[in-house]
């Protein structure tokens, strides 16, 4: 990567408050959307595991290359933070969020709206607040020669009825990305991109079965940090406004909603992307009571980063978390 690309390079994380730090006016604009609206408001979407601190180290320790950390957060700042560190610009939801979308506790409407935040690079990787860096990375692991790191991996979306929301935002996605790519055209016109050497086996695999069905069935997209073209989110608004300004409009979650995996689906579909498999680069994990494969895979460093998903399954929190 050039000296240009690692100056450009930067990050968002965003984060979730804790329900302790909640003031009045927050918990009243919740209340009245949870009201109003069909949503995904399950309480692991809202707890808080005390461990954004560990967010940060990992960073600083691991990344030492970050240009710029946009932390994204709807006016809640933990006490240890160093506010006036020079590599950290906070930024509240209004300040790039436009206001009717507002409040807002659905994270694909902050997430559709990051190309706003002030200042922000062209080149960027974006972290949810669970996903932890644990081993050095590098700069060309999430972009080379001005593109995305990525993997294009079909799978067919998942008939789960534990769950009732994410199943149809994957179908939704997967039919957004059908009205401006063919299957099967652009299979013939990338054919790299569905079979590069590098990706893991089963998903090699999968691609090659997909080439049975003429229509897509799904995607796979790797829950992990993830690179993105400030000019690929610009190019979906001018797409379709009417559709994400509908999901921007919904105060939690939604089964009608489409999700930011369409931008990376978009990048790797237009040939907008390096392959690689990135799957080796973060590891995911539900986590559940017992966590002891999680506490063994982050101490030997298995890899770059994890994800620790606080999972749908019932868990002693408390418990869990300790």
């Amino acid at each position: 990567m050039s000296e240009r690309e690692k100056q450009i390079l930067e990050t968002i994380a965003t984060a979730i408050p804790k329900m302790s730090d909640f003031d009045k006016g927050y918990l009243l604009g919740m209340g009245e959307a949870m009201v109003s609206q069909k949503q995904d408001d399950r309480k692991e979407r809202y707890r808080d595991w005390d461990l954004l601190r560990y967010w940060f180290r990992g960073v600083e320790r691991f990344a030492p290359w970050v240009r710029r950390i946009h932390f994204v957060t709807w006016g809640h700042l933990p006490s240890w933070l160093n506010k006036e560190h020079p590599k950290l610009n906070i930024v509240n939801h209004k300040d790039f969020i436009p206001e009717k979308y507002l409040p807002t506790f659905n994270s694909h409407a902050i997430e559709w709206n990051m190309h706003r935040i002030p200042g922000l690079a062209e080149n960027f990787v974006y972290f949810n607040d669970d996903m932890f860096l644990i081993k050095k990375v590098r700069p060309e692991q999430y972009f080379k020669n001005d593109l995305p790191v990525d993997m294009l991996a079909l799978q067919p979306d998942v008939a789960n009825t534990k769950d009732q929301v994410m199943p149809y935002i994957y179908l939704n996605n997967a039919m957004l990305l059908a009205k401006y790519f063919d299957k099967r055209e652009n299979m013939k016109k990338q054919p790299g991109a569905y079979f590069h050497p590098g990706y893991p086996f089963m998903y090699f695999i999968y691609n090659m079965l997909e080439l049975a069905f003429p229509l897509f069935t799904g995607f796979y997209t790797v829950h992990g940090p993830s690179p993105f073209k400030k000019s690929t989110f610009v190019k979906m608004w001018e797409l379709e406004p009417e559709l994400l300004n509908e999901v921007c409009s919904h105060k939690f979650r939604q089964k009608e909603d489409v999700s930011q995996y369409v931008l990376r689906e978009y990048q790797k579909l237009t040939g907008g992307f390096v392959p690689g498999n990135v799957r080796r680069l973060c590891r995911y994990y539900d986590v559940s009571n017992d966590n002891s494969r999680i506490v063994a895979d982050i101490g030997h460093q298995k890899s770059g980063s994890v994800c620790l998903n606080d999972s749908n399954q019932e868990i002693d929190f408390e418990w869990a978390k300790e």
